[in-house]
């Protein structure tokens, strides 16, 4: 799954003087993207490192500026460069993705590293999902969990939901279904959509906690407003088979459409297959 970059709002939870950095902000969060990135542009230039980081976000969505990924790229290196751990950070998810720059694993696991040890969470658990497929690195799933488990106390939602996978597959960790189901709960609340959508499968199947379908349709819907994949998939399989809600093709197949939409192979299978039989 594809990360996103750690959020603005990160930089400001800290409390900064009303400077060029937080005058950029407040003319983003205005949707003024524009005047955002010249503010943070002259931040950037001034020596600021996190406004180097800041208006590479700019640059890697398209936002005030035109999309460039190499730009984004090296401003995060200036920012990384500077000792911004957010620099690192996003300059991390690019050398994993590939964009900007040639993609290198090993270098990706140094910067999550770098971010990791400087307390940005998302950073341990990106970290972590490269120890869990031995990507740049040894694949070591105790390592993994590890790292999950720093990234999910520091306030990481998608650590949370990694770690819960690793309980529910017994992967570097002693399989426990309740503990799994705990780590999703948490994840879920914290924002994951991901951790809904596991949450839900574990109330499909009983695994954990006592089986119940409705909870289950209910968590697959949260993940469903969370642009969750997998979340419409699984809400159009209860809808098919009637478990929890009332049975419904062509509720099923407006699901699977959507699954398919954001890429879910499954979900276009099992469109096409309602759709040949008239719903």
């Amino acid at each position: 799954m594809k990360r996103i970059l750690v959020l603005l709002v990160v930089l400001f939870s800290i409390g900064f003087s009303k400077d060029l950095t937080e005058l950029g902000y407040e003319a983003y969060n205005k949707g003024d993207y524009q005047k955002a990135a010249e503010l943070w542009q002259k931040a950037c230039d001034s020596g600021e490192a996190w406004g180097c980081a800041i208006l590479g976000v700019l640059y890697q969505n398209g936002q005030g500026v035109k999309q460039n990924y190499q730009k984004a790229a090296q401003l995060y290196q200036k920012a990384c460069d500077s000792g911004d751990a957010l620099g690192c950070y996003n300059l991390g998810v690019s050398y994993e993705d590939g964009q900007g720059v040639n993609q290198d694993y090993q270098k990706a696991v140094q910067l999550y590293q770098k971010a990791c040890d400087s307390g940005i969470a998302e950073g341990c658990s990106n970290l972590g999902v490269l120890y869990k497929n031995g990507q740049g690195v040894k694949q070591n799933y105790q390592k993994a969990a590890q790292l999950y488990q720093k990234a999910c106390d520091g306030g990481s939602a998608e650590g949370c939901s990694n770690l819960g996978l690793l309980y529910q597959n017994g992967q570097g960790v002693k399989q426990n279904y309740q503990k799994a189901a705990q780590l999703y709960q948490k994840a879920c609340d914290g924002g994951s959509a991901v951790g809904c959508s596991n949450l839900g499968v574990l109330y499909e199947n009983g695994q954990g906690v006592k089986q119940n379908y409705q909870k289950a349709a209910q968590l697959y819907q949260k993940a469903c407003d969370g642009g969750s994949a997998v979340g419409y998939f699984n809400l159009g399989v209860l809808y098919g088979n009637g478990q929890g809600i009332r049975q419904n093709f062509s509720t099923a197949k407006q699901y699977f459409g959507k699954a398919c939409d954001l890429g879910l192979q499954p979900g276009c299978d099992n469109y096409k297959k309602l759709n040949e039989k008239g719903y």
